[in-house]
């Protein structure tokens, strides 16, 4: 009996590390127009996100991208999966929040404080690690519905 508990523990420990082990989204991802698709009044043209580890355990994400409008859109952030938000400066929200679900899955909320600007959503990275795709919905900054299923190329 005890050898079987002991065996049931290895495999759950071994599960755990695998789900949660190295961060699948890490890396240099391209936004991919043909395969996405949003309901926004000025969807992204272009984007490129720079994801990197920091030193502390956290996602630092460099964003550079343009609007179909010609608007850049250009900044950073960091968050970490500690079920804590995190203030962001520069962007189009202030805060966001974002849980791992599983090592290829994370969900998100993004919200600007004092305006109509919320998105929750989800990153779901695919089994071969080159593309991901993000699903969300919620309001732009002018508080219209906006519902977007973003595709990214791993570069």
């Amino acid at each position: 009996m005890r050898n079987i508990l002991v065996k049931v523990f290895i495999g759950i420990a071994i599960t755990a590390i695998g789900m949660f082990g190295a961060d699948s989204t890490l890396g240099t991802w391209k936004y991919n127009a043909a395969k996405s698709k949003s309901t926004s009044t000025n969807p992204i043209k272009s984007q490129t996100d720079v994801r990197e580890a920091t030193p502390d355990g956290g996602v630092k994400v460099t964003r550079t991208a343009q609007l179909t409008d010609g608007t850049p859109v250009n900044f950073s952030f960091i968050y970490k999966y500690d079920d804590k938000e995190y203030l962001v400066t520069g962007a189009p929200f202030d805060s966001l929040f974002v849980k791992r679900i599983d090592a290829n899955t994370t969900t998100f909320e993004a919200k600007k404080t004092g305006a109509k600007y919320h998105l929750t959503g989800r990153n779901v990275i695919s089994k071969d690690g080159k593309t991901m795709t993000q699903t969300s919905k919620g309001t732009d900054a002018e508080g219209k519905p906006v519902t977007q299923r973003l595709v990214f190329d791993k570069q």
